[in-house]
């Protein structure tokens, strides 16, 4: 949770207007479901569940994500391992590399 509030300030200091979280998979998808997003940061495992439901519903609605985790990078499935990875820990300048990134992907879409 502690982590989840540091993230969120880290993104208000960037500007991000409006940063919504999820806890669980399920959670996840319905918000993807029911908000539009111009971009997402997607933790690899949710409370014990791997995210990729989450990555397909993300993939589905066209938004672009990076996936965070502490895993390797190996550890990404096939078909995402194009999405960029913020390694945990990670630091305020490369959220920002990395939502910069995705901003400008958005904006071609």
């Amino acid at each position: 949770m502690l982590i989840l509030i540091m993230i969120e300030d880290m993104l208000a200091d960037l500007g991000c207007a409006a940063v919504t979280s999820a806890a669980t998979v399920n959670q996840a998808i319905a918000l993807i479901e029911s908000q539009n997003f111009d971009v997402a940061m997607l933790d690899m495992n949710l409370n014990g569940e791997m995210t990729y439901l989450v990555a397909d519903a993300l993939a589905t609605h066209g938004v672009p994500f990076a996936f965070s985790t502490g895993y390797s990078s190996d550890d990404i499935r096939d078909g995402y391992r194009d999405r960029p990875v913020l390694k945990k820990p990670f630091m305020d300048k490369e959220l920002a590399e990395v939502f910069t990134h995705l901003l400008h992907r958005a904006a071609l879409l």
